[in-house]
This record gives C-alpha cells, sequence and structure tokens, in this order.
C-alpha cells in the first residue's frame, strides 16, 4: 500500500485511539495476581492481559483499517510481510513485568509505520488513566480515558523541552539495564535518571519531564514504534548512536532495532564514538 499522507493520518488517530483505550480497560479488567500464563522462548511473561489487549486491537483495527497489514508482538508468526510498506505495529502490553509486580508503569502500544518510519503513535498507561498520541507533523497531545473511553475535554498538548545545561532528566528502564547506556549517561555530566518502565520513558520525554532516553541495546520494533512517534510529533528525534534515523519495516522474524537514543531537544544530538 502507499505511503499515508497527513490529512489521512489526521483522520486514523481518533478510531485509533477508541481502540486503544478499549484495550486499555480489557487490561485494568484481568486480576494481575492470577493473569500469568506462560514464559515465551525469550523468557518475557505472557498474560491474560496481553492477549485480551491484543484481541480488541486485532478486532479494532480489522473493523476500520482491514487492508492494512498487523504486526503484533503476540502474533508474530502469523504477521504478513510488511515489504516496507504501510502497516500497523502493536505491543498489546509493554512493560508485561511491571504489570506483573503491581507497577502501574506498563502501556499499550499502537503505531502506524509508513515509508519506515512511524508516522502515527498512541501510547496509553491503563493504571494511570491516560494515553499519549501523535501524528508526525502534525503534533502530539495527551488525553485522560476512563472505562474504555477518551474523557471529554481532556486533550493537552504536549511539546518537548530544551536540554538543561545542569540536572538534565535521563529515563532509565527498571527492567533493562545494559553497560552501553550506562556508560552514555556518565559521559554527560549533571544526569539525573529517572526509572520508568516500558514506552512511557517516550512519553515523559515528549511532555518535557525528562530530557533523553537512551538504550543502547537491541529490541523490537514494537516495544519503541509508537513512543517513536509521539516523541517526534512532540517535536523530539529518535536517532541511533551515530545520529542517524531509525529504519522500521522489512521481515517479520527480524524486526530489531540495534540501539536507540530518543532525544527530547533536537540540538543536543550528539553522535556517539564507535566503542
Amino acid at each position: 500500500m502507499r505511503a499515508i499522507d497527513l490529512e489521512t493520518a489526521r483522520g486514523l488517530l481518533a478510531p485509533l485511539s477508541d481502540v486503544v483505550a478499549e484495550a486499555s480497560a480489557a487490561v485494568l479488567a484481568i486480576d494481575r495476581g492470577s493473569a500469568r500464563l506462560e514464559d515465551k522462548d525469550d523468557g518475557s511473561p505472557l498474560t491474560r492481559a496481553d492477549l485480551a489487549a491484543d484481541r480488541v486491537i486485532a478486532d479494532g483495527l480489522a473493523r476500520f483499517a482491514p487492508d492494512l497489514p498487523v504486526i503484533s508482538e503476540e502474533r508474530v508468526a502469523s504477521a504478513a510481510a510488511t515489504n516496507g510498506t504501510t502497516f500497523f505495529i502493536v505491543d498489546p502490553i509493554d512493560g508485561t513485568k511491571e504489570f506483573i509486580a503491581g507497577f502501574d508503569d506498563y502501556t499499550v502500544n499502537l503505531a502506524l509505520v509508513s515509508n519506515g518510519k512511524p508516522l502515527i503513535g498512541l501510547v496509553s498507561a491503563p493504571a494511570l488513566g491516560l494515553l499519549w498520541r501523535g501524528v508526525v507533523g502534525l503534533g502530539a497531545e495527551r488525553v485522560a480515558i476512563a472505562n474504555g473511553r477518551i474523557v471529554a475535554d481532556s486533550v493537552t498538548k504536549i511539546h518537548t523541552r530544551r536540554c538543561p545545561a545542569q540536572q538534565w532528566i535521563a529515563a532509565v528502564s527498571r527492567s533493562h539495564i545494559d553497560s552501553r547506556s550506562e556508560a552514555f549517561i556518565r559521559k554527560r555530566p549533571g544526569a539525573v535518571r529517572k526509572q520508568i518502565g516500558s514506552a512511557l520513558k517516550f512519553c515523559r520525554v515528549a511532555e518535557g519531564s525528562a530530557d533523553i532516553y537512551p538504550r543502547l541495546a537491541p529490541m523490537s520494533e514494537w516495544d519503541i514504534a509508537a513512543g517513536h512517534a509521539v516523541l517526534e510529533a512532540a517535536g523530539g528525534r529518535v536517532t541511533d548512536s551515530r545520529g542517524g534515523a531509525l529504519h522500521f519495516g522489512g521481515d517479520p522474524a527480524s524486526l530489531i532495532i540495534p540501539e536507540l537514543i530518543a532525544w527530547g531537544d533536537p540540538s543536543a544530538i550528539t553522535p556517539q564514538a564507535p566503542d
């Protein structure tokens, strides 16, 4: 399918928001204490909440965008090859470990990728009652969600902030700590580390409550596509360690991004020397 233009993307944002809000309600309806089903081959947990959110999103996308391929973390084996075209990518619950452990910083992620880049991003935090959304080129916003719906008159426009010279905030993972990311932060004096689970790290940078999120280790495209779009819609940039753009799409069997740095302030982008 051809690339999606901005006006088409604008028209998709509301129905996609409804789908993510409904999926968020499905997650909240699951008891965390008995949600765990099994561990996947990579050791990550699978829960009833992952499957419930995935089912809601799959049904919603089939209703109003049946012709677009969908790649979901929970249905990779049956995903249609994207061939670099336009497709949806879904992480029904990002931060499943946080969900099981009782933390509130897990998210439901949905993105539309076009021409190898996330164009539309939606990241909800069901336990916080919030949804961050954006279209790259049209801006980003945060809305409240409740009972599977968007709360009327709750829209707040968001934008990244200029990186302060001192006391800048680095969003870091609670569950995934890697030596390269830690070395990157240590090289930039004045960092205050803020532990945040899931794609919520992108959202905190997008709204200006954090400045940067380095993840210099491999991750799956569904973990980051939605947050990538929200952040870039809010004025930030997501690059590799050399300052280059990331590419999404291709063979569903190898949807891996080797590294990323999410910058709230594009003027602060500094290519890193090779290790």
